[in-house]
């Protein structure tokens, strides 16, 4: 992730570049005009990926996906983000169609493409970006300021070959042998208090309350199950919807769970009898009963500091611009199967998965789901998610499910990577 001080380096760096870029590609080599744009520089995508050994689709009005050597991501006009399979990158500046034309920001090319991908580097001194037509398996790429790049794998590597900066190693397809991490989150807290029930009864329970305490046995039942866990809260303390998916991402985190408790509109017919489980992941709301409850859970920021949600930076690129991404589908399998998997000791019924702009899941960008684990409004349910026996039953549904998620998960990303590796 490139942080907002980097970009606005990088967009006042760009005005002052020279007006062309050299290209050594895999073919020829070649000097590219830059276009001038009111953020900065650009290059006309399909001539340079071309060059470079990749290509633009375009998707959709608007929409392209973008096949740069080691690496696929989605761009939209517009839009100030390249989203990859791991999520979104910021950019200093958004990707512009220019009479016909898709024009690339500089900082995709110069940045991105070569700290993500594994055929390209840029040398920032002789303002120059060079491919690799082959590698060697396993092979790392190291920028060099003055040393010619090689020609092929074959060819003698220089005899200096200084990194620049402390960019990241080649991203490869490979699954990564590291103890997953799960970020557990417990809904609301401090003086954010949400729901409180049940409907006609002197109130017994807080949602702060319950979610801590199902969050906790979840992460007992997850560490039990051999994976790390991070809570974002462990006492009854505030923190913003807007910093929970931060904290998950900081820790590199594989996937989000926020656990919350429902509570029935006090319009409906009979509020008191409603019941029922649901799971929802980050996308736009379809009902007006979704949109009840990410409103319900999304009034925590009048607690917060800035008490804006039009604040929070990332909800309208994600609902825009991640709708068929990756991380979405991925979201949407997890909600299944915790579903299905409380669906085996809820008293309550399955209210299905469902979908809506929670703030929660915005910003973590990773497989999020939030889920509702019953009504507070309802007695009888109360009375199941305050208990100890209910808590641990839900808790172990839940690590269960997730267990299951990442099982098959690991299985795809397996047989991708085993597919890749395939002779051609």
């Amino acid at each position: 992730m490139i942080f907002a001080p980097l970009l606005i380096a990088f967009a006042l760096r760009a005005h002052q570049r020279q007006d062309s870029v050299h290209v050594r590609g895999v073919a020829r080599d070649t000097t590219l005009a830059v276009v001038s744009t009111a953020a900065g520089g650009a290059l006309r995508a399909d001539v340079v990926l071309t060059l470079i050994g990749g290509k633009v689709t375009s998707t959709a009005p608007g929409r392209w996906t973008v096949d740069a050597p080691g690496v696929s991501f989605t761009l939209v006009d517009g839009v100030p983000f390249a989203t990859t399979k791991d999520g979104p990158i910021p950019l200093a500046a958004a990707p512009i169609l220019r009479n016909g034309a898709l024009l690339l920001p500089l900082q995709l090319l110069a940045d991105i493409v070569p700290r993500i991908g594994n055929r390209i580097i840029w040398d920032s001194d002789a303002h120059e970006l060079r491919a690799f037509r082959n590698l060697a398996k396993g092979a790392a790429v190291s920028a060099t300021t003055s040393a010619p790049p090689p020609r092929a794998a074959s060819s003698a590597a220089p005899a200096k070959t200084p990194s620049v900066g402390a960019a990241p190693a080649p991203h490869t397809a490979a699954p990564s042998a590291r103890r997953r991490l799960i970020v557990v989150d417990a809904g609301h807290g401090g003086p954010d208090a949400g729901m409180h029930g049940p409907i006609g009864e002197r109130t017994s329970l807080y949602e702060k309350d319950i979610t801590l305490a199902v969050a906790k046995k979840l992460a007992r039942e997850l560490e039990s199950r051999g994976v790390s866990v991070l809570m974002t809260r462990t006492t009854d303390t505030l923190i913003a919807l807007g910093d929970r998916g931060k904290i998950a991402n900081a820790a590199k985190g594989d996937m989000f769970i926020s656990i919350h408790v429902n509570a029935a509109n006090l319009g409906w017919k009979d509020p008191a009898a409603a019941r029922g489980f649901e799971t929802y992941f980050l996308a736009e709301a379809k009902t007006e009963d979704e949109r009840r409850v990410a409103k319900m859970e999304n009034e925590v920021v009048r607690f917060e500091s800035s008490g804006d949600p039009s604040q929070e930076n990332g909800l309208g690129f994600i609902l825009k611009d991640m709708a068929q991404n990756e991380q979405l589908r991925e979201s949407s399998d997890l909600a299944t199967e915790i579903q299905a998997r409380l669906k085996r000791i809820h008293p309550g019924p399955s209210r299905g998965v469902k979908q809506a702009g929670f703030m929660v899941l915005n910003t973590a960008f990773m497989p999020s789901v939030l889920v509702e684990i019953g009504f507070g409004t309802n007695a009888a349910e109360a009375a199941y998610i305050s208990g100890d026996a209910g808590q641990r039953a839900i808790a172990g549904a839940v690590a269960d499910a997730a267990m299951e998620y990442l099982s098959r998960y690991e299985r795809r990303v397996t047989g991708a990577a085993s597919q890749q590796d395939q002779p051609k």
